[in-house]
């Protein structure tokens, strides 16, 4: 990722030239803040009120949040009538998301550089995309598609994607899956619905696909390389990849060395701007990282023992990761791995039977100023 040089910007803009610090150094300062304590900056002064609006220091921040990955997680009720969102951050620990801002039962179905995709839970095909930080919201017009022609087998999109670009501030919304004509039977039409935020239009287009998804397939969609990843499920899978450029689906191989074997399962995560499979097995986890995008050359990075954790093992989700953690999803709790030290950590436990195992709702997440407008 490009770095911000400082001289390349244009402190003066943020000080009056009589503070005790020099201006590179209060931007270090300010771009470390979380987001609410950013916010409150603003009422010091005029030019700390317009900073959190300038391109220059939008990027400087955004290049340090991008470094820090959390797990968003939705944790229901035993009655299954209420539930919650917590942010869970290896450095700053456990804290409460609301969504109340949007004014609406919402699900969050993606999530990519700070910004969620959230779908209506009363109203079928209304999604919204929010930065919960910053608490803006863009309602996504309706597309023009008839009702006739419906996502199968329920009317609801098998994969929904997010795609965030942080240097343009701009975002793309993918609604994929077999469709169906009322009155047919499905043929493997995979039909593709691309939300384009530059324009504010849907645009389609449609393939023949017969891949099949996992839940947790469908959750962990990844960003890089300004392309959505999947992995397909059944057998040995591989990635599904999505070009948003030339809309088109391709498919990219999983590492030769992953033993596809009985009691294996894998994840797709992202790594440092990387694709990153993860490999659970009963005994190790294996963390592999796409080094090569354009070869499709992948490394083995890390393994993991797991016996001190091994009756979780069969229940146990990577969910997000750094270079220095990977942060896990089980039925009840939240646990992160240090890399550097091997040692586990338990963050977050659910005290209550909940109905749904937090690792059911899980997403990575990241706190950024990326705009929805």
């Amino acid at each position: 990722m490009h770095q911000t040089r400082f001289d390349q910007v244009p402190t003066s803009q943020f000080s009056s030239g009589h503070g005790f610090f020099p201006d590179e150094v209060v931007l270090q300062i300010l771009s470390r803040l979380p987001i609410k304590s950013l916010f409150r900056s603003k009422t010091v002064c005029k030019l700390w009120c317009r900073l959190v609006s300038d391109k220059y220091f939008i990027q400087l921040y955004n290049e340090l949040a991008v470094k820090n990955s959390m797990l968003l997680v939705e944790v229901s009720e035993s009655s299954g009538l209420k539930s919650s969102l917590i942010c869970v951050d290896d450095q700053k620990g456990v804290c409460e998301f609301d969504l109340g801002f949007l004014k609406d039962r919402v699900k969050v179905r993606a999530s990519c550089n700070g910004l969620l995709c959230c779908s209506s839970i009363p109203d079928k095909g209304v999604y919204y995309v929010c930065n919960p930080m910053t608490r803006e919201f863009k309602l996504l017009p309706k597309s023009r598609e008839r009702n006739v022609t419906r996502f199968y087998p329920d009317g609801e999109a098998t994969l929904v994607g997010l795609a965030c670009n942080l240097a343009s501030q701009k975002f793309n919304v993918v609604l994929a899956g077999y469709h169906r004509t009322f009155g047919h039977r499905p043929d493997g039409t995979f039909k593709c619905m691309i939300y384009d935020s530059e324009t504010n239009k849907w645009r389609k287009f449609i393939t023949f696909q017969d891949d099949q998804f996992s839940h947790m397939n469908k959750n962990q969609v990844v960003f890089v390389n300004g392309m959505l990843h999947w992995l397909t499920g059944g057998g040995c899978s591989c990635i599904l990849v999505l070009d948003l450029e030339y809309d088109m689906w391709r498919k990219m191989s999983l590492p030769d060395e992953l033993n596809c074997g009985m009691g294996n399962r894998f994840y797709l995560l992202e790594l440092d701007g990387c694709l990153s499979v993860i490999q659970i097995s009963d005994t190790w986890m294996k963390i592999w990282v796409l080094k090569d995008y354009v070869r499709e050359e992948w490394r083995l990075v890390d393994t993991v023992s797991l016996r001190c954790i091994k009756g979780l093992v069969p229940g146990i989700f990577p969910i997000c990761q750094t270079g220095e953690y990977v942060i896990l999803a089980t039925h009840k709790q939240i646990l992160v791995f240090h890399r550097k030290s091997r040692v586990w950590k338990e963050m977050y436990s659910v005290k209550n039977s909940s109905t749904l195992p937090l690792w059911y709702s899980a997403h990575a997440f990241r706190s950024t100023i990326s705009s929805c407008h």
